[in-house]
């Protein structure tokens, strides 16, 4: 219980701080009626209300996860902060495809299934923001053209 009150409290005060650094975004003349801050609140402000779920009602028997979940997590987040340093220099569809198959391979182990999982959800996301949705991607190193 204590432990779910000191990460609701902690959570909270992510939010407040980022609440409070989306006051900063500024908003252009021509933007869209809803304006470039909606989303950023909407965050914001459902990272309030379950962070005072947390505190006003924290979980009576947490069960907290073993030694082997912790470590897949760590993996999970090594391989996408990795990810995120990796997708400006070696461009959109190489990162994606380690990335999702990594974490395809964590999810079931097998390791063809991942692969293929992975270089699927690299080409088919890499079709659809830069063909379809108009976003304009660099699919690989720019050192390649």
């Amino acid at each position: 219980m204590k432990a779910d009150r000191i990460f609701g409290l902690v959570l909270m005060a992510v939010a407040l701080g980022y609440l409070y650094s989306a006051t900063s975004i500024q908003t252009s003349f021509l933007s869209d009626p809803v304006g470039p801050r909606v989303f950023p609140y909407l965050i914001g402000g459902f990272v309030v209300i379950g962070s005072a779920f947390l505190i006003i009602k924290p979980d009576a028997n947490a069960e907290w996860p073993g030694v082997g979940t912790l470590v897949q997590l760590a993996i999970a987040l090594a391989v996408l902060l990795g990810y995120a340093s990796a997708v400006r220099p070696l461009g959109f569809v190489i990162p994606t495809a380690i990335a999702a198959g990594v974490l395809s391979y964590q999810i079931n182990p097998k390791p063809v299934t991942a692969v293929l999982t992975g270089v699927g959800l690299s080409v088919g996301l890499f079709v659809l923001f830069n063909m379809v949705l108009g976003l304009s991607l660099v699919g690989f190193p720019r050192s390649w053209f």
